[in-house]
């Protein structure tokens, strides 16, 4: 089966070896998103930003690949810190408000560039 690699200038650039997305099949999966602006500058440092940066940025590239927060089956959150959790889920909330997908949200012991929270996606294409 054939992967495609996502890329988009709407979502920060990988600081890394890895890409923004992978399309296989009918399937997207994004990189873990931090709360960094398409130009890569961190945005202000209360969770609330973070948040909802990180959220943007996989919406962008799950557009990129030709599909939407609508199709999102599966998310990941990682979090600095789990006291920060009910100002995530109201957040999140906004995002998939009509069929939020499942998830799994686990406090880590650091995150890139010592940021609060990392989302990653995965969404199908139908």
């Amino acid at each position: 089966m054939k992967q495609t690699v996502i890329s988009t200038t709407k979502a920060p650039a990988a600081i890394g070896p890895y890409s923004q997305g992978i399309e296989i099949g009918n399937f997207v999966f994004t990189s873990g998103q931090i709360p960094l602006t398409p130009e890569g500058n961190l945005v202000g440092p209360n969770i609330e930003e973070q948040v909802r940066q990180a959220l943007k940025n996989a919406e962008q590239i799950l557009l990129a690949a030709g599909t939407s927060l609508d199709n999102v089956v599966k998310t990941t959150v990682f979090l600095a810190d789990m006291n920060d959790f009910q100002v995530m889920n109201s957040i999140y909330d906004e995002f998939f408000d009509a069929r939020p997908p499942a998830r799994s949200a686990v406090q880590v012991a650091r995150l890139p560039k010592d940021v609060k929270i990392e989302v990653e996606m995965i969404a199908f294409k139908g």
